[in-house]
């Protein structure tokens, strides 16, 4: 925790009294911090703009604002320029045996964030088109001389693939980042978090998202598409999932290969890269 964080959170306008300030752990575009002052517990969090990565903190605050509104996520309390403050929910973080245990809770919660927040939505909101953040991703590896130039032909081309069978696209507004890390479970309720890369995409990589972030199997897929839908999958809604999923692991991958070259948090970008472009390949080639 530096001093700088430190003293911005100081700075901030909201503070009944004394305040203590705990770094949360977790936060790949943010710093997390959860603030206790005399009545009230928050989490503030810091974070710029980041072009490369599509994220517009002007758009984080508009589908935060629209979730909660919707009852999906917590309230906003304050915001100011690379400033956004929260209400702490007393909680647990899911991990991947919690998102599949629990799924019966979260296919609501995906349809709400699907139909309900493009409601509640105030302001401009961004399109999260998978298949151009690929190619943004290619041409910036491509500039910055990365140590994957010689593999981006190659995942270029599965990228044109995917998106040619994946169409036509049904739009909704979505989340777009459905790690485990991202739902927190109150003992009565499931809400969701981290707003920045929301957007209105296509269901399917929601869907495909969770199920490649949360590892399920082919079974737990055909439950999840079918409870989604409710109704028995076609074999060509079937394909266009298959190919969303593959895409929502290929962005994963240049994701962090992107953030090996930017991103000054604390982690091991270079074995997270490893891991998602294995789960790809594996996946691409099933696929094909």
């Amino acid at each position: 925790m530096t001093k700088n964080y430190i003293k911005k959170i100081n700075e901030l306008p909201i503070w009944r009294g004394k305040i203590n300030i705990k770094s949360l752990d977790g936060g790949l575009t943010n710093e997390n911090f959860l603030v206790t002052d005399n009545s009230q517990k928050l989490v503030v969090r810091l974070g710029e703009d980041i072009l490369e990565h599509h994220v517009l903190r002007s758009n984080e605050l508009i589908a935060t604002k629209a979730a909660f509104e919707a009852g999906i996520g917590p309230e906003v309390i304050y915001n100011e320029k690379g400033v956004l403050v929260i209400k702490y929910i007393e909680s647990k973080t899911l991990s991947t045996n919690n998102v599949r245990d629990n799924i019966d809770a979260i296919i609501p919660l995906i349809k709400k964030i699907h139909h309900e927040i493009p409601k509640k939505l105030f302001g401009p909101a961004m399109i999260f088109w998978v298949f151009h953040v690929v190619r943004n991703y290619a041409k910036f590896l491509e500039n910055n001389k990365s140590s994957y130039k010689n593999i981006l032909d190659k995942l270029l081309d599965s990228n044109s693939i995917l998106e040619n069978i994946s169409s036509p696209h049904e739009i909704v507004f979505s989340h777009n980042d459905l790690l485990p890390a991202n739902f927190l479970d109150d003992g009565s309720k499931i809400w969701l978090i981290d707003w920045e890369y929301a957007g209105f995409n296509t269901p399917l990589f929601d869907l495909g998202g969770i199920a490649s972030n949360n590892d399920f199997s082919k079974q737990e897929e055909t439950y999840l598409l079918e409870k989604y839908y409710n109704k028995k999958i076609e074999q060509n809604l079937l394909k266009q999932y298959k190919a969303m999923k593959c895409a929502s692991l290929l962005r994963e991958t240049m994701w962090s290969m992107v953030s090996e070259i930017t991103s000054k948090i604390e982690f091991d970008y270079a074995n997270y890269t490893k891991e998602n472009l294995d789960k790809f390949e594996k996946s691409f080639s099933e696929f094909k």
